[in-house]
């Protein structure tokens, strides 16, 4: 895929949005000057907030041995050194009420996309924000209910949780030194609350940043391109851990897991696109999934996928 038209559009310091594929191998580049033109509807705001409602998904999943079956290989891989933590996910076709325009306008989430009549998203998670020639990331990872007792206390105990957390944050230490200098973890396994559907989450995340030089305007795609895919929804090793999702998963991902976002002129923000439905042949199917290492239960990261799978 072509990065030089935001390597272009940075330089000139025109606004646009842009939306990546999983694969970094599909682009769509809109300047915001043009989006009326364009069946497209977006969000970016850390302060967004609406009241929470429930909203009624039947699910029809994949059986828990088939994602075993999966589940499984994974392991192995990780055992045989090929993996040391991947992110495993799946299909699970649903049916709703609502459409993706009305799933757009009700969703609860700093990072907002509907791309048509295509795909909606509605995530919780950063990807990279820059500012001020800084570059900064916010890998997530580690969920819990949060109306379980301790939950907090709880969720930051857990050592598959923590293992996992830790590899994470490596990996976008490593990626964010491709591009810029003097990385640091700026704060380390933090939780916030997310809404999920009737139901509170607690989210653990963390935060990493870098120095850019003056100029990383004319670089976006550059930058872009050197740490695709994001960290937290592939793996590490990232080259055979990717290898290996395409080997398990038995879909493809597309635009799910991608990142979008958008440069104003001045600064850069983006979001991971989880919390992803498509309009599959007139039928809509969520995509989700979870971080699985050699600590992992099966029987726990299905129920997880399944939780997942929410409008709210």
């Amino acid at each position: 895929m072509n990065f030089n038209k935001l390597n272009d559009l940075g330089l000139q310091r025109k606004p646009f949005l842009f939306i990546t594929s999983f694969d970094a191998k599909d682009l769509v580049v809109i300047p915001l000057d043009e989006l009326e033109s364009h069946d497209i509807e977006f969000c970016i705001d850390e302060s967004y907030k609406q009241d929470a409602h429930k909203y009624q998904v039947e699910k029809f999943p994949i059986d828990y041995l088939t994602y075993k079956n999966s589940f499984d290989k994974v392991i192995r891989k990780i055992k045989s050194g090929d993996t040391y933590f991947l992110n495993l996910t799946a299909q699970t076709p649903i049916k709703t009420s609502l459409n993706l325009k009305e799933i757009y306008s009700v969703a609860n989430a700093h990072y907002k996309l509907r791309y048509k009549d295509e795909f909606v998203c509605f995530s919780p998670e950063k990807f990279i924000q820059i500012s001020e020639n800084t570059i900064h990331t916010f890998p997530m990872k580690g969920t819990i209910d949060a109306s379980v007792d301790d939950a907090k206390v709880k969720i930051l105990a857990d050592t598959k949780e923590m293992a996992e957390h830790v590899m994470v944050v490596d990996l976008l230490r490593n990626d964010l030194s491709k591009v810029s200098t003097n990385v640091r973890v700026e704060k380390f396994r933090y939780v916030s609350h997310i809404a999920a559907g009737d139901k509170k989450l607690l989210q653990v995340s963390s935060h990493i940043s870098g120095d850019l030089e003056n100029d990383w305007h004319k670089n976006i795609g550059n930058i872009l391109k050197d740490i695709l895919p994001a960290g937290s929804i592939s793996g590490t090793p990232k080259k055979s851990t990717l290898d290996i999702i395409e080997e398990v998963e038995n879909y493809e991902r597309g635009f799910y897991t991608g990142i979008f976002g958008v440069f104003d002129g001045k600064t850069l923000d983006s979001g991971v696109m989880i919390r992803f439905i498509q309009n599959q042949d007139a039928r809509l199917v969520y995509k989700s999934g979870g971080g699985v290492t050699l600590d992992s239960n099966a029987e726990d990261e299905y129920a997880e996928m399944l939780e997942k799978v929410y409008i709210a």
